[in-house]
This record gives structure tokens, C-alpha cells and sequence, in this order.
């Protein structure tokens, strides 16, 4: 035993800010879904964004063809790998799980719910709503921006900072990708990137109760087998 505590995925100053967060964003998740139910022609705002990106040429299609990989099997597998490996140097196992958990429930979510809602693009088989791909690389962005907020020691107002900006940075881009492919609704990403501000914090705060019940069962057992001094 080392003494040295464990960083909590989720950091009690950050608890207050992103579990509200969280809740919303679930709440936006059901009222988009509800309100899109079984739609097969994009929304009035969608109709409009679609009009601004329409016609987009390389080397910005490229780009978003490159930022689509990422959210694909092979890709998403490389960037958990790096994330897992970054995390198993760094001696933070809860961190390598919370990595592959986090972005694994978030697309489960937008797995369960696309039949469920039932909105689809370019035929009656292509489910569009919530977008994966923005669930996927949203939530690995939030997984390793709260693990770098509890290694940094990060206050309240500086990680969550750091946390929603990243989660926006990375649900901007494969966002952005989706839209410009034509392959969701922007109200499909929107979903997308709620989907994974609703899950991965509270994964991390299961997590970290499960990895501290063991760690003091860990506790408990190594006490007992502590010859009693007087």
C-alpha cells in the first residue's frame, strides 16, 4: 500500500455541474426523439443547415471522410486501444475502463433508441436518430478529459471547462462530418452528442463507486491479516 489515493473519475466539485448536465441532456435525448419519431424528411432547422454545408468540395470532404473513420469499427477500436494504453501507463485502471465503458454505453444507447424512435434518411432502412458516430467520439473526449481533470487535480470551474469544451470540440467535428455526408440530420448529431453527455458521467460515477467498494475490501482484508500489536 502506497497511501496515495486514487484520482476519482468523476471529482466531487465536478459532481454538482455535470450530473444537472447529464440529466438535461437525457431530457433533450427523449424530447428529440419523441418529436422526431418515425420522421423521414429532415426538420425545418435541418433543412437549413443542410442548405449552408450543401456542396462541399475537397479538401473539406476529405476531411470529413477522415473524421468519419474515426467513428467507424476500425477506427473507433484504434483511438479506445490509444486511450486504454495511454491510460495503463499512467497506472489508472479505473481510467482504461472507464475509456472503453463510457463510449461503449453511449452507442448501445443510440443503438437501443434508433428502432425505438424510428426516424431514418435516404430510405425506410438507414435509422438515423441518435447519430453514433458523434455518441462514440463525444464520449471518448469526455472520458479522457475527466481523466486528465482528476490527474491535473483540476478545480471545479477549470474541469468542467475543460470536460464541456472538449466534449464540444470532438461532438463538433464528427457532427459537422455526419452533416456534410449526408449521412444523419444535424438534430440526429445534437442527439448524438446529448446521448453522450448523459452517459459517460454516470459512468464515471459508477465506476469509481465500484473501484472504491473494491479497493476497501482490498483494505479490510490486508488489516485482517495484520498480526494485532500491542
Amino acid at each position: 500500500m502506497t497511501g496515495r489515493p486514487t484520482p476519482a473519475l468523476l471529482p466531487a466539485p465536478l459532481r454538482g455541474w455535470l450530473g444537472p448536465i447529464g440529466g438535461l441532456a437525457a431530457l433533450l435525448v427523449v424530447a428529440l426523439g419523441v418529436l422526431y419519431a418515425d420522421d423521414r424528411r429532415p426538420g425545418t432547422v435541418d433543412a437549413r443547415i443542410w442548405a449552408a454545408v450543401e456542396g462541399v468540395r475537397s479538401p473539406w470532404r476529405s476531411g470529413a471522410l477522415a473524421t468519419d473513420f474515426l467513428g467507424e469499427p476500425v477506427g473507433a477500436a484504434v483511438l479506445v486501444a490509444v486511450a486504454v494504453t495511454g491510460c495503463l501507463l499512467l497506472r489508472c485502471p479505473r481510467a482504461a475502463v472507464l475509456v472503453v465503458v463510457g463510449p461503449g454505453l453511449a452507442v448501445g444507447a443510440t443503438k437501443l433508441l434508433k428502432p425505438l424512435v424510428g426516424r431514418t434518411i435516404h430510405g425506410d432502412g438507414n435509422l438515423s436518430y441518435p447519430s453514433g458516430h458523434t455518441a462514440f467520439l463525444t464520449a471518448l473526449a469526455l472520458a479522457v478529459a475527466l481523466v486528465a481533470t482528476g490527474r491535473l487535480g483540476l478545480g471545479r470551474m477549470t474541469g468542467t471547462v475543460l470536460v464541456l469544451a472538449s466534449a464540444l470540440v470532438a461532438g463538433a467535428a464528427m457532427g459537422w462530418a455526419q452533416v456534410v455526408l449526408g449521412a444523419h440530420y444535424p438534430t440526429d448529431v445534437l442527439g448524438g452528442w446529448c446521448t453522450a453527455l448523459a452517459a459517460v458521467p454516470a459512468t464515471a460515477w459508477l465506476v469509481d463507486g465500484a473501484a472504491d467498494r473494491v479497493a476497501g475490501r482490498s483494505a479490510d482484508q490486508a488489516d485482517a491479516g495484520r498480526p494485532d500489536r500491542c
